[in-house]
């Protein structure tokens, strides 16, 4: 025999919906009161997902005035806009810097633009660049190499001395293996035996400068070659033979460094040394081949200043070091390592080129020339702080 139970009975109180109301109700359900509870309920829903709905809204909104107190975390759209804007403009100072030197140009010197003075111009920027690019790849890896306008004396007082005996093409080959070597030898002692870039390349300049020195026994090595000397003193459609030497150290040191693995080890080795080690990287492989490559553009830089001036001497490039450093830094290269492009690293010894060409038409000393060079490099190393300050941000 069935017996029936008491029948449950279920309560919509506020604990649930809001309102406020408890009812209670047996089977067979009141179908109105649980109608009238559940419209209240999916009313107070839909009104707090509308009030959701526009706090969202509210915070992705930006502002340039202030953000919303319901915006969460503010976010200021006008300021990120223009640090956009700044972190381009500065990504091309390099370029923008040199437009501003040849307008200045134009007004503080009437001769400046003339052919003759162009032409000059591109024949002197010819060591300054070709130096900059090799030295650009020891800067690559956060080095430096002080003994650059030392191998230059160097090189043009052993192809000077060589000619005679050797030929053109013999005279070249030696000279250009005594700039390898000499580079390779600054390699080794920072890279194999741990001594600071400074100390090791400061050393080799003053070995290099003591060499030249003791082969010219300290008198200019006049050249007597004919062939040889055509190269510094030809055109070719109005632009000196030596600018297109140039041109073609730049293609290929652009090359190297963007596509190919040597590259970017350099580049890599430069940004995280630690890192770059533990990937298996032979870094003392790396550090010796990139001042063996600066050793060779050196060697290069001084059989042309050879060709152009007729003589080998053992004072060429006195405080070139300078020069060559300031045309990398100019250029938008970091001296910590991992930041640099041959492109601009050229224009930036462009830019010195014409500074120096400038200030001579304009009959500054020599003395004083040292003093804007020096500031020209703090400004270069305080623009590319600030460039790195705006990066991290």
């Amino acid at each position: 025999m069935w017996t029936w139970a008491p029948r449950p009975s279920f309560t919509c109180s506020s604990t649930i919906w809001p309102g406020g109301a408890s009812e209670s109700w047996s089977f067979p359900r009141k179908w109105s009161s649980w109608s009238a509870c559940a419209s209240g309920s999916m009313s107070w829903l839909r009104a707090k997902l509308l009030a959701n709905s526009q706090a969202t809204k509210s915070a992705r909104k930006p502002s340039c005035v202030s953000p919303s107190p319901s915006a969460g975390k503010p976010h200021d759209g006008c300021s990120k806009k223009s640090s956009v804007l700044l972190h381009r403009v500065l990504g091309q100072s390099t370029l923008l810097f040199f437009i501003v030197m040849l307008v200045a140009a134009h007004f503080l010197s009437d001769r400046f633009f003339t052919p003759d003075n162009i032409t000059n111009i591109l024949r002197q920027s010819v060591p300054l660049g070709i130096v900059s690019i090799g030295l650009l790849f020891v800067i690559l890896t956060a080095g430096i190499d002080l003994a650059v306008g030392s191998l230059m004396a160097l090189v043009s007082v052993v192809v000077a001395l060589c000619l005679p005996g050797l030929g053109l093409v013999g005279a070249v080959v030696v000279a250009l293996a005594v700039g390898v070597g000499a580079g390779l030898v600054s390699g080794s002692l920072v890279a194999l035996f741990g001594i600071a870039p400074f100390i090791a390349t400061l050393a080799i300049m003053t070995i290099a400068r003591g060499l030249a020195l003791i082969l010219s026994r300290g008198q200019p090595v006049f050249i007597d070659n004919e062939t040889f000397m055509a190269v510094g003193s030809s055109a070719l459609l109005g632009i000196p033979t030596l600018f297109y030497v140039l041109v073609g150290v730049t293609v290929l040191a652009a090359l190297l460094a963007r596509k190919t693995v040597f590259g970017r080890l350099v580049v890599a080795v430069g940004s995280n040394e630690v890192a770059t080690r533990f990937a298996g990287i032979s870094i003392a492989r790396i550090k010796i081949a990139v001042y063996g490559l600066s050793g060779l553009t050196c060697a290069i830089a001084g059989i042309l200043s050879a060709t152009r001036t007729g003589v080998g001497s053992p004072i060429l490039a006195l405080g070139f070091e300078l020069d060559a450093i300031a045309a990398v830094v100019v250029g938008g290269a970091s001296l910590a390592g991992g930041r640099g492009t041959v492109l601009n690293t050229l224009i930036g010894a462009l830019i010195l080129s014409i500074i120096s060409n400038l200030m001579n038409l304009m009959d500054i000393p020599g003395y004083h020339q040292q003093v804007v060079k020096g500031v020209i490099i703090v400004l270069a190393v305080v623009l590319e702080s600030a460039k790195r300050r705006l990066s991290a941000a």
